[in-house]
């Protein structure tokens, strides 16, 4: 019989938070490898008592690899959980290469990623009608290099909704980096550490001011920064923007509009 792999969006921290694709196929698993620096213990109570488990954050791809490889052909369901979202951030491309060389079946299961949960821990909507309809998902420069094109300076032109991961520890230069590229540094802004988790933590601010909060805040890892003026809690207000999706005066293929 032959085994499967499936890539397991774990979600951005909250064993909850699971969708319940992802919750079915622990359950089947016969071996679980896990991204254990990044997602909560609490997942795996998900897993079968006689599930082999295996933590991957001192294992190298090779080593990943291996463990795929031997429980698929050994007629297997293997879940490789990676956190969030695996299509973000992660290493499931270099991954899904080494199963395509082999001809390893695979299946990839969405996940919530962390910028939706921290916009929900925010509660605001990326897309504000009138006032923005992009959102950028981008990182600062680091240690895995950002191709010139996509530069944070070159993004802020856009003043679109922007929203940077693996950049808490280069604050001060993302920040000054979209200042020049054109965002006002009194654009709302926040920061959410640890989105969804038990000890998550939540700084409003201003683009200027969002470094040295994080700095007082002793918080540089596992954070997202979301930037833009959809996050301007004004527009709560009684004339805030609002979407003519629900608008009496507006038509659509389900709805026709009332008169005014």
């Amino acid at each position: 019989m032959e085994g499967k792999v499936y890539f397991v969006g774990a979600g951005p921290g909250s064993p909850d938070l699971l969708t319940l694709r992802a919750v079915r196929i622990l359950g089947r698993a016969d071996v679980v490898i896990w991204a254990d620096s990044l997602i909560s213990p609490e997942v795996t109570s998900f897993c079968r008592p006689d599930a082999q488990i295996r933590g991957s954050s001192s294992l190298t791809l090779p080593e990943i690899v291996d463990l795929m490889r031997e429980g698929a052909c050994e007629g297997k369901v293997v879940a490789r959980l990676h956190s969030g979202d695996p299509s973000l951030y992660g290493a499931l491309l270099e991954e899904m290469r080494a199963l395509e060389m082999e001809g390893i079946p695979y299946e990839i299961v969405p996940g919530v990623s962390s910028l939706f949960a921290a916009a929900a821990s925010l509660k605001v909507e990326l897309t504000v009608p009138g006032i923005c309809q992009t959102v950028i998902v981008t990182r600062a420069p680091g240690r895995t290099p950002v191709p010139e094109e996509e530069s944070l300076r070159s993004l802020a032109q856009h003043r679109a909704t922007m929203a940077l991961f693996l950049s808490a520890a280069r604050l001060w230069e993302a920040v000054e980096a979209l200042i020049e590229g054109g965002y006002n540094p009194e654009t709302p802004a926040a920061l959410v550490h640890r989105a969804s988790w038990p000890d998550e933590v939540i700084l409003w601010g201003t683009l200027g001011q969002i470094p040295a909060l994080a700095k007082e805040a002793g918080i540089s890892r596992q954070a997202i920064v979301l930037v833009g003026r959809a996050l301007d809690p004004s527009l709560k207000g009684p004339k805030g923007p609002s979407s003519r999706l629900y608008d009496p005066t507006f038509s659509h293929m389900f709805r026709k509009a009332k008169e005014r």
